[in-house]
């Protein structure tokens, strides 16, 4: 076992006498890239062009290059570049190119390694290993038996070797134990715990003589503590999944960078390319930490875009427009969706968008979907839909979140909601497994009664499993009391996949309300 860790980010001091020398490791690391290769608002949506030339713009693979190679300059020649998983899915660039342009600049940008996120399972092994295929890189994941799955067996490892001036560093893939329910692996890749797995490769590389080691974890911030916990001989563990910020000066942060539990330290650099964590690590000759301080660097307007990837990314989105004009559906009539209606009761696009979010996952134990009528942007008109029209009334690539609350925050979330429906505010919910009366007369946070839920009325003290998007339950619109819900997992797929396959499922979508709001 190694020795514990005697602080948090400052150098520490050896034991008198010991000489003994050290060794420098600076980890660039990303997570949850989820293909967002053109530039992101502050709410992790697309970003309008104009707004980018402002300057006003995160991300975005262009400057993801720059930001890389600015590290790559500060870091010499000891240096990893690794991935935490879910580079996958999330715009129509994953949609139209799959792993293919997840590769080509994965490639570009050097990374050395990284583990299996649950959406590289979306399209099922054979995308997987058409994306292993065209990587330069290693693609790893430990905690799970791929032998019986022939499209995986000879192309997943569980760790690898990589060497870094003269040391030889362990790296270890882990992937979400659920991955299963989460994604699509099909039947034949069985996952395991994390801890047993991790310890397993962590002792092998051990006897062959490895005495750094990382593990790359896209199983959230809680399971990397566990993790850190319950094994011995990890040093770092570079984190994805929870999309959770670690940072020393970043409002909103969750806890510090690293986070240090034991002699282990955790990273993670929240999602969507905003982030570029590097951490630097500094080993005596035994392979114990002394030192680990770092920050992500945020990738804001002030990075500048590298030109040669900003023409590659508007080459490759030319043909999108195949995609934005696809018919993925037909409408018998009209699909209300004016922002004056659906901020003020019940209709037709919210009833659509919610019984879609409900219908996708009601087969999770999920009972009731709340959609907030400001992520609805525009009608529908009568005929046939194209996936333009559908992208046009959910253009923020919001993603399904699935969760589970009890009656009183139910309750307390329609209060939110209505709260403010003289101000035409975007909070106003959109339901479906559930119904309810609001009376916009009463005083604000005593507007709602009579809800029902699941075909009886809502239990102040019961558990209900709900749907909304990653940007509600995360707080958004006021939804705060969603923010500490149990079960909570906010990266299912774009909602406006979710609805247009809905629509296209029904047939002939017919648009309706049926009274599951009533307006007083």
């Amino acid at each position: 076992m190694k020795l514990g860790f005697l602080g948090t980010t400052a150098a520490l001091a050896l034991a008198a006498g010991a000489a003994q020398a050290e060794y420098s490791l600076t980890i660039l690391h990303t997570n949850d890239f989820h293909d967002r290769f053109e530039p992101i608002s502050k709410y992790d949506s697309t970003c309008a062009p104009e707004d980018n030339e402002a300057g006003d713009c995160f991300g975005g693979i262009a400057r993801l290059v720059t930001a890389v190679q600015e590290a790559r300059t500060r870091a010499g020649d000891n240096m990893l570049l690794v991935d935490g998983g879910d580079q996958f899915q999330g715009t129509l660039f994953y949609t139209y190119y799959k792993g293919k342009m997840t590769a080509e600049f994965m490639n570009r940008l050097g990374y050395d390694a990284m583990t299996v996120g649950n959406h590289e399972f979306d399209d099922g092994p054979e995308v997987l290993r058409a994306f292993v295929d065209n990587v330069e890189f290693p693609v790893l994941m430990s905690n799970a038996d791929v032998s019986g799955e022939e499209q995986l067996a000879d192309a997943i490892q569980k760790s690898t070797v990589i060497e870094r001036g003269g040391e030889k560093i362990g790296l270890i893939g882990l992937t979400p134990e659920d991955t299963d329910e989460l994604a699509s692996p099909g039947p034949n890749v069985i996952f395991t715990e994390p801890v047993g797995a991790v310890q397993a490769e962590v002792d092998r590389l051990t006897e062959e003589g490895v005495n750094k080691i990382v593990v790359l974890s896209h199983s959230g911030f809680e399971t990397d503590k566990r993790v850190a916990e319950e094994t011995t001989g990890v040093d770092v563990i570079v984190g994805g999944h929870s999309n959770t910020l670690l940072s020393n000066e970043q409002e909103g942060a969750v806890d510090v960078y690293p986070v240090m539990i034991g002699d282990t330290a955790i990273v993670q650099a929240y999602a969507y390319g905003k982030f570029l964590g590097e951490l630097n690590v500094t080993f005596d000759d035994e392979g114990v930490i002394t030192e680990a301080v770092g920050e992500p660097v945020l990738i804001d307007g002030q990075v500048a875009e590298d030109q040669a990837a900003v023409d590659r990314v508007t080459e490759l989105a030319k043909p999108l427009d195949e995609i934005r004009n696809r018919v993925v559906a037909n409408s018998t009539g009209p699909i209300e969706g004016n922002r004056d209606v659906c901020r003020a009761q019940e209709c037709e696009m919210g009833n659509l968008v919610a019984d879609a979010m409900l219908d996708r996952v009601k087969d999770q134990g999920i009972v009731a979907a709340i959609a907030n009528s400001g992520g609805l942007r525009a009608s529908i008109d009568e005929g046939e839909v194209t996936m333009g029209e559908v992208l046009t009334v959910l253009p923020f690539q919001n993603t399904l979140s699935t969760f589970e609350v009890t009656g009183a925050d139910i309750k307390a979330a329609l209060e939110n909601g209505v709260g403010q429906m003289e101000e035409g505010a975007g909070r106003f919910p959109q339901v479906a497994g559930m119904s309810f009366a609001v009376d916009p007369a009463a005083e604000a946070g005593n507007r709602i009664s009579d809800v029902m839920i699941a075909g009886a009325p809502l239990d102040p003290e019961a558990s209900y499993g709900l749907v909304s998007n990653n940007y509600v339950r995360n707080g958004g619109d006021g939804y705060k009391m969603f923010v500490d819900a149990d079960k909570a997992y906010d990266f299912g797929p774009d909602l406006a996949d979710v609805t247009a396959e809905y629509m296209a499922a029904q047939g002939d979508y017919k648009p309706y309300t049926d009274g599951r709001i009533t307006v007083k």
